[in-house]
C-alpha cells in the first residue's frame, strides 16, 4: 500500500516513516510539509492512504482532506495530531482513523488495515449516506481516537445510560449514535433483543435457556451472550423460524 506522509515537522515525518519501514505492506510514496505540497504530490504519485497532520501553516488538514476527496481515485485519510480535539470534524472530511502522537506502531498498522478494507465506493457511501439503509460502516471511537468498523463484522449493540457499545469481531467501541438511530438506519439487518440493546440479524444463531429460567442469544461467530427480554422473546422466535 502507497502511503503519502503529510506533516511540517520534520521529525514527526521521520517517525512516520520509520514505522511504515516496519509494515512489509507498505511503502513510503513521498512526503510534504503542508497542505498544498500534499496536494500537487497526490496528483503525481498517487497514493492510496495519506497520513494526514491537521495543525499546518497555510492549507490546514481538514482543508487539505476535502480537497484530496474530490480526486478521481482519493486516498483513504488517517489523521496524526497531536490534537484530540478536532476528531469529529476529521469524519465529516471523510477520514478512517484519528490517530493522535505520538502515534504506536500497532496503532498505525490498525489504521491502515481499516483503509485498507475500504475501497472507493464505501468510502462514498459512507459519507453520502451516513444514516441511509446502505451504509456499510460504522464511525466508533476506540480510547483516544475514532475508527471505521465494517458492519460486517458486527455482532451487537448495546446501550448503558447515554452510551452505545457495540461489540464487533475486533473487540467493542462506543459509538455516538442511540439504538434508535441505528435501529431506524440498518432496519431489517438488526433484531431488537432487549430494550437496551440490538443484534445484527446476520450473526444470530439461536436461543438458549439461562440458569434463571429466561433466554439468551447466541451467535456464531463469538462466545458472547446478550439476554433477551420477555417482551421481545416472541418476535425473536418468530425470526429464527422463519431464518
Amino acid at each position: 500500500m502507497r502511503v503519502l506522509i503529510v506533516d511540517d515537522e520534520p521529525p514527526a515525518r521521520a517517525w512516520l516513516l520509520g514505522l511504515l519501514d516496519r509494515l512489509p505492506d507498505h511503502e513510503s510514496c513521498g512526503e510534504a510539509s503542508n497542505g498544498a505540497e500534499a496536494l500537487r504530490l497526490a496528483a503525481t504519485v498517487r497514493p492510496e492512504v495519506v497520513l494526514l497532520d491537521i495543525r499546518m501553516p497555510g492549507l490546514d488538514g481538514l482543508e487539505t482532506a476535502r480537497r484530496l476527496a474530490e480526486l478521481p481515485q482519493p486516498p483513504a485519510i488517517v489523521f496524526t495530531t497531536a490534537h484530540g480535539e478536532y476528531a469529529l470534524e476529521a469524519f465529516d472530511a471523510h477520514a478512517v482513523a484519528y490517530l493522535l502522537k505520538p502515534v504506536r506502531l500497532e496503532r498505525l498498522e490498525r489504521a491502515l488495515a481499516n483503509a485498507g478494507r475500504l475501497n472507493r465506493a464505501q468510502l462514498a457511501s459512507l459519507s453520502a449516506d451516513p444514516e441511509g439503509q446502505n451504509r456499510t460502516h460504522l464511525q466508533a471511537r476506540i480510547g483516544q481516537r475514532l475508527e471505521v468498523i465494517p458492519l460486517a463484522e458486527v455482532f451487537y449493540f448495546q446501550a448503558d445510560q447515554k452510551y452505545v457499545t457495540v461489540h464487533h469481531r475486533h473487540g467493542r467501541a462506543l459509538l455516538e449514535e442511540s439504538l434508535k438511530t441505528l435501529e431506524t438506519a440498518l432496519g431489517a439487518r438488526v433484531v431488537r433483543v432487549h430494550r437496551n440493546a440490538l443484534a445484527m440479524a446476520a450473526q444470530i444463531a439461536g436461543l438458549e435457556k439461562t440458569a434463571d429460567g429466561g433466554c439468551a442469544l447466541i451467535f456464531h461467530e463469538t462466545p458472547d451472550r446478550l439476554e433477551v427480554s420477555r417482551r421481545h422473546l416472541s418476535m425473536l422466535r418468530q425470526f429464527l423460524r422463519g431464518a
